[in-house]
């Protein structure tokens, strides 16, 4: 394909509007709403098609590095390219962990050889390098070189490991107040006194292992409210803008407010998980939806995709987090946590469109704009001219079922598999490039570092 060409008769998924767009070289040059289609000798014929923007995923794990016999940012980002996704955001919870300005520099470097969608990573906060995250701000005098294109500070205040699990309140309000003001905090709450309490108890009566059906007792919503309710008392009293990871309960609405994105210093995520299973499920499922926070009740998850729609909620990740499906045998306290979601976030969430919670344009809000919006994310998460042309056609009538072979992601499983989906991505543009066309990955192609403006 040329680097000069259209896609015509794509149907606007936040709109609805049968457009043509016209690519010209890594950016979208035009958009037609008015009929026009340009003369030109490379054309995409997407009638019938919709055209989303490339998904952005503000919440991955890909493994990498040391960890890479589950998973690597070259097989996970094929994975991303196959489900739609052209962005990715990913966690510092590596060996070694994203906590020094050296490892952050590493990781950019490998991404630029591995990677086949664009990418950046959170720096992780710890409990000794808080004096250190000024410098992450590209305005101050000693910025590193890759402050630019760090979305955010991660913070673990439950399930991590080492010095990355902050659960004092000094150290934590050191770290809310010394990252920049213009930049996020993104926080995985659960209060470790409760969980190690309910821990306990539970291990008094099972011994040293529980059934799985276990996991949203010992990390229940007690311990969710509590970590989240003292996050957004530290953020409100140091000025810092916080964005909660992977809400799950009910009880947490309370602590959000049902407004418009660009008025919130305090936002919140929900993720695949948690939209689409129910503590009902672990009896089908096992250990394959075991993750942190756990999946709850289906209360939980119809507050959840409430959420969506009424205003509390900003953005859909996936917190993707490849295992070997031999780390995941066992039960509440022996299997590890997490799943692999990245390569069918689009599709599941497609779903709820079929069942009316929500629309097409919620899909392009809350995975495509709002992460953009909220990390400030540079010219990408919509179809408009000078934007980067990150794109996503889809076939809104093509039933599929999800079976192994169709797995990108290193681990070779998804707790999704067996299901029928209603939609089908058909291609993946980043930087006006395909890397994904109807089954297969050009695995060949290297995305880009994400910029943000803030």
């Amino acid at each position: 394909m040329s680097s000069h060409y259209l896609i015509k008769n794509a149907t606007l998924a936040s709109t609805g509007q049968v457009v043509c767009v016209e690519v010209d070289g890594e950016r979208i040059a035009q958009v037609y709403t008015d009929g026009t289609v340009p003369a030109c000798e490379n054309v995409i014929d997407a009638q019938g098609l919709l055209l989303f923007p490339g998904v952005i995923d503000d919440h991955v794990h890909f493994r990498d590095p040391g960890l890479t016999h589950k998973a690597d940012m070259h097989t996970e980002s094929c994975a991303a390219a196959a489900g739609g996704v052209t962005s990715y955001m990913e966690m510092p919870n590596t060996v070694p962990q994203t906590t020094t300005f050296q490892a952050l520099d590493e990781k950019f470097e490998d991404a630029a050889r591995k990677s086949v969608v664009n990418y950046s990573f959170f720096y992780g906060a710890t409990n000794d390098n808080a004096a250190e995250l000024p410098l992450l701000d590209v305005n101050h005098p000693d910025a590193e070189k890759n402050a630019v294109h760090v979305p955010g500070v991660k913070l673990f205040m439950g399930s991590s490991t080492g010095n990355m699990l902050v659960d004092k309140r000094d150290s934590l309000k050191q770290i809310f107040s010394n990252t920049p003001k213009n930049m996020v905090i993104m926080a995985h709450c659960e209060d470790m006194t409760i969980i190690n309490k309910q821990t306990a108890e539970v291990k008094a009566k099972y011994g040293d292992d529980a059934p799985v059906e276990l996991h949203p007792v010992i990390r229940n919503d007690d311990a969710c409210y509590a970590s989240t309710a003292l996050a957004v008392e530290l953020a409100k009293e140091t000025g810092a803008r916080l964005h909660v990871a992977h809400v799950t309960t009910a009880k947490e609405a309370a602590l959000f407010e049902s407004k418009s994105l660009s008025d919130k210093k305090i936002t919140a995520e929900v993720c695949i998980p948690h939209l689409v299973f129910t503590d009902a499920d672990y009896s089908t499922l096992g250990t394959r939806i075991k993750c942190n926070p756990a999946v709850k009740s289906a209360q939980d998850r119809d507050t959840l995709r409430q959420g969506l729609t009424n205003g509390w909620i900003d953005v859909i990740g996936t917190d993707h987090a490849p295992h070997l499906l031999s780390e995941k045998q066992g039960g509440s306290l022996k299997a590890v946590s997490g799943m692999p979601m990245v390569q069918f976030s689009l599709v599941t969430m497609l779903e709820l469109v079929k069942q009316q919670v929500l629309t097409y344009a919620d899909v392009v809000r809350l995975m495509c704009q709002n992460p953009a919006i909220l990390f400030g994310v540079a010219e990408r998460g919509d179809i408009q001219p000078g934007f980067y042309a990150d794109m996503v056609l889809v076939d809104p009538k093509k039933e599929w079922t999800l079976t192994a072979s169709d797995i990108q992601s290193k681990c070779g499983w998804s707790p999704l598999e067996n299901f029928t989906f209603s939609h089908q991505v058909v291609r993946t543009i980043c930087n006006g490039h395909t890397v994904y066309l109807n089954g297969s990955v050009d695995s060949s192609y290297r995305g880009k570092p994400l910029d943000f403006k803030r």
